[in-house]
């Protein structure tokens, strides 16, 4: 199965740069630094738990405190209060949160993450499921590769891409076959987007077909079975 069959100058259809817009239920670590740490305490969240230590090694990692972004897109931190996040990409969030900071410290630097970041890849695919990307930057592609590649019953000229963004839901079907998708906006995928990869026509048929015909072959099966054992008798 051949993918990319119109792959001409492929090079300029590829997008160079992603940068991820936070939305509703993002879960985010957001550290604080600056030149006096005694002034930066008051606005970074305390470490929940401590690492393991067996036999000389630390094992496990410490669990982070975090901002849930909540319905309406805002986060609340302390002493500056609730800040709209929701809608901003990571450099125009720090840029608003380093604002509120001058007032209480000197030369501030934020620094933003996503924790639940996560992508879902379903269907004909060799190993479905949810996985957590930390990175925050994964193209279709990629995600498919996590899944263990397509399967030779999957459909790739309709897979579908679900993407909720503002509360609406958004659908996106992409032809692996051609490079035009390149250029698409599901290119990279964002957090929470879902892959669905639809099994071809044999696939469906296939399916059908054995769940019509296994009960009648074991019931011609019985039936034979059964009229072989009269007649020894």
């Amino acid at each position: 199965m051949v993918y990319f069959q119109d792959s001409e100058n492929l090079e300029d259809s590829i997008p160079n740069q992603f940068n991820p817009i936070f939305k509703t239920d993002d879960f985010l670590s957001i550290v604080v630094m600056g030149q006096d740490t005694e002034t930066v305490v008051p606005f970074n969240l305390p470490i929940l738990g401590s690492p393991s230590v067996s036999s000389g090694y630390q094992t496990g990692m410490p669990a982070t405190a975090g901002y849930l972004v909540d319905s309406e897109g805002y986060i609340k931190m302390p002493v500056i209060g609730r800040i709209k996040i929701a809608g901003l990409n990571r450099q125009e969030a720090i840029q608003v949160i380093e604002k509120k900071l001058v007032d209480f410290v000197s030369n501030p630097v934020v620094n933003i993450q996503i924790l639940n970041y996560k992508i879902t890849v379903l269907g004909e695919v060799k190993n479905p499921g949810t996985f957590k990307i930390p990175n925050e930057r994964i193209t279709l592609l990629e995600a498919i590769g996590l899944a263990g590649d397509l399967k030779i019953t999957a459909q790739r000229k309709n897979i579908l891409v679900i993407r909720e963004s503002n509360g609406k839901r958004q659908e996106f079907r992409i032809d692996l076959r051609k490079k035009d998708w390149l250029t698409s906006p599901v290119y990279y995928l964002t957090q929470n987007d879902v892959v669905y990869v639809e099994p071809n026509a044999t696939a469906r048929y296939e399916s059908t077909l054995l769940k019509i015909g296994a009960p009648l072959l074991i019931s011609i099966t019985s039936l034979i079975v059964t009229t072989i054992t009269l007649i020894r008798q």
